[in-house]
C-alpha cells in the first residue's frame, strides 16, 4: 500500500472530493454499480480513498479496498511493460518481425474483404511494436463485424480458461487472416495475448511466472495474479451486467445518455463462487486475465508515474516509459484516422496509442479536460486507470460492471477528479 498524503500536500481540495464520494454513492443508489472504489493518487502518495456498495449483493458482502476484482484488458499494460523489461535486457527490437520468433505468422495470409477465402499475402510483416499498439491485423472474435471474427468464433480462439495453451492457441491463431495489413490500421485485437507469447519465448519463463518473479514480487502487488488463491476468494467480488440491455460488446462508447439511463438495475452475471477464476488456467491471457485489488494495481501506476521504479526496485529505465507515453501510431494520427470507431477501452478522437495504452493528443478534440500525455485504458467491467504525469497524477477505478460501454463513468470520474485540483 502506498503511503497517504494530505489533500493540502497533494494540491486537491478536500471539499471538492467529496464530489467523487457523492457521485460514487449516487452509482449505487441509482442501481448502475453493485459497487465501486475509487484511488487517487498524487505527488507520491494517496490523497484520496473511497468505496461505496456492495462487491456481492446476494450475499451482502461490501466492496472495499482489499476487494479483488476482473481486470480484463488492465492486464494489457502489465504485459507490455514485462515485455518492454526484456526489450531492455536485448531480447529483441521493437521492429522485429513477429514471425522471427513464432514463425506461422510468416505465412498468415491478409483478408481483402470478401469472404473469409478472399485473401492476399501480407504486404509486410507484423512487427513486435504493432502487437502493441494493436496495429498487427488481428482482431477480437466478439466484434462481430466481418468473416474473420467471425472465424476466431467458429476456432474457440479464446485465452482464458485452460481449453489449451498459450502457445497452442496462438498457433492456431496464426492460421487466421488479419482483419488489414499490418500498421494500416488501428483495431482493439488479441495483440497484447500473442505479446505474452513473445514474453514466455523471450523469457524461457511461462507469463505467470515471469510477472510475478520480475514484477508482481517486486512491487508487492500480492494480490495479483491469473486466478484467486484459495484464502482470498472471501474478497473476490461477483461481476454484473445491466438489467436491461446495456449493448454489445461491439458498441461504441458514444451511446446516448438516455438510452445509458434505461438500462438502470443489475442482474448477477457471474458469482464469485462460481468463477473460473478460483481455478488455475493453462492459458496465460496477457491481454485480460489478471485479478488484482486497488493497492495492488495502485502500485503498478506509480511505478510507471515515477519513471520505471517504486521503493528502490526499479523494473524500467527512465527513457524506456517516456518512450511508451509517446504516440507510436503513423503520422502522430488519432485513432480516428487509423480505424473504425467500434467498441474499446477509450474513445477515439484526439487519442492517440503508445506502447500498450491509449495517449491523449489533443484534449479539446478528445472532448475531455485532460492533460496532453495522459495515457490510460480500462477493462471489459468497467474498471479503468489513468496517468497524468503533468499534474503527477493517477487515478484507479474499480468495478464489476460488464460490458464497459454500459454507461460514461469514466468521464465522468475524470471530471469530478480534475476539478478537485487546486495546484
Amino acid at each position: 500500500m502506498l503511503d497517504d498524503i494530505t489533500t493540502e500536500a497533494a494540491g486537491l481540495s478536500a471539499n471538492r472530493l467529496n464530489r467523487i464520494t457523492d457521485w460514487l454513492s449516487e452509482q449505487m443508489s441509482s442501481e448502475r454499480l453493485a459497487g465501486a472504489s475509487v484511488l487517487v493518487g498524487r505527488r507520491g502518495g494517496v490523497a484520496y480513498f473511497n468505496a461505496s456498495g456492495m462487491a456481492d449483493k446476494e450475499l451482502g458482502k461490501s466492496f472495499k479496498r482489499d476487494t479483488i476484482v476482473r481486470i480484463f484488458s488492465m492486464t494489457k499494460p502489465i504485459t507490455t511493460v514485462a515485455a518492454m523489461m526484456l526489450y531492455e535486457r536485448g531480447c529483441f527490437h521493437l521492429d522485429d518481425p513477429v514471425a522471427k520468433f513464432i514463425p506461422e505468422f510468416s505465412d498468415t495470409p491478409v483478408w481483402s474483404g470478401g469472404g473469409i477465402g478472399d485473401v492476399k499475402p501480407q504486404e509486410t510483416p507484423i512487427l513486435v511494436r504493432h502487437l502493441m499498439t494493436h496495429t498487427s491485423g488481428l482482431t477480437y472474435g466478439f466484434m462481430q463485424t466481418n468473416p474473420v471474427d467471425e472465424r476466431y468464433r467458429n476456432e474457440r480462439i479464446d485465452f482464458q480458461g485452460d481449453r489449451s495453451t498459450l502457445a497452442e492457441t496462438v498457433e492456431r491463431l496464426s492460421h487466421i487472416p488479419l482483419i488489414c495489413q499490418p500498421g494500416s490500421q488501428w483495431n482493439y485485437s488479441v495483440s497484447t495475448d500473442v505479446l505474452g507469447r513473445l514474453v514466455e519465448i523471450w523469457s524461457g519463463q511461462s507469463l505467470d511466472e515471469f510477472m510475478t518473479s520480475e514484477i508482481f514480487s517486486p512491487l508487492k502487488m500480492s494480490d495479483t495474479g491469473f486466478s484467486v488463491d484459495p484464502d482470498k476468494a472471501d474478497r473476490f467480488s461477483a461481476l454484473y451486467s445491466p438489467l436491461h440491455g446495456g449493448g454489445s460488446m461491439n458498441a461504441t462508447v458514444k451511446a446516448s445518455t438516455e438510452q445509458a439511463e434505461e438500462r438502470r438495475g443489475l442482474k448477477l452475471e457471474e458469482s464469485f463462487k462460481q468463477s473460473s477464476y478460483l481455478k488455475s488456467t493453462r492459458c496465460f491471457s496477457g491481454g485480460g486475465g489478471l485479478v488484482s485489488s486497488i493497492d495492488d494495481y495502485a502500485r503498478f501506476c506509480q511505478m510507471l508515474l515515477s519513471g520505471g521504479e517504486l521503493a528502490g526496485e526499479r523494473l524500467l529505465g527512465r527513457k524506456t516509459v517516456e518512450h511508451m507515453r509517446l504516440n507510436h501510431l503513423p503520422n502522430n494520427n488519432d485513432m480516428a484516422a487509423l480505424g473504425q470507431p467500434v467498441w474499446s477501452e477509450t474513445s477515439y478522437e484526439g487519442i492517440g496509442f503508445g506502447l500498450g495504452f491509449a495517449v491523449v493528443l489533443d484534449p479539446p478534440k478528445a472532448s475531455i479536460v485532460t492533460s496532453v500525455g495522459e495515457h490510460h485504458w480500462g477493462g471489459a467491467a468497467s474498471t479503468f486507470f489513468w496517468l497524468d504525469p503533468l499534474e503527477d497524477l493517477f487515478v484507479v477505478f474499480f468495478t464489476q460492471l460488464i460490458p464497459s460501454s454500459t454507461y460514461p463513468i469514466r468521464r465522468e470520474l475524470r471530471t469530478r477528479v480534475y476539478q478537485a485540483l487546486v495546484n
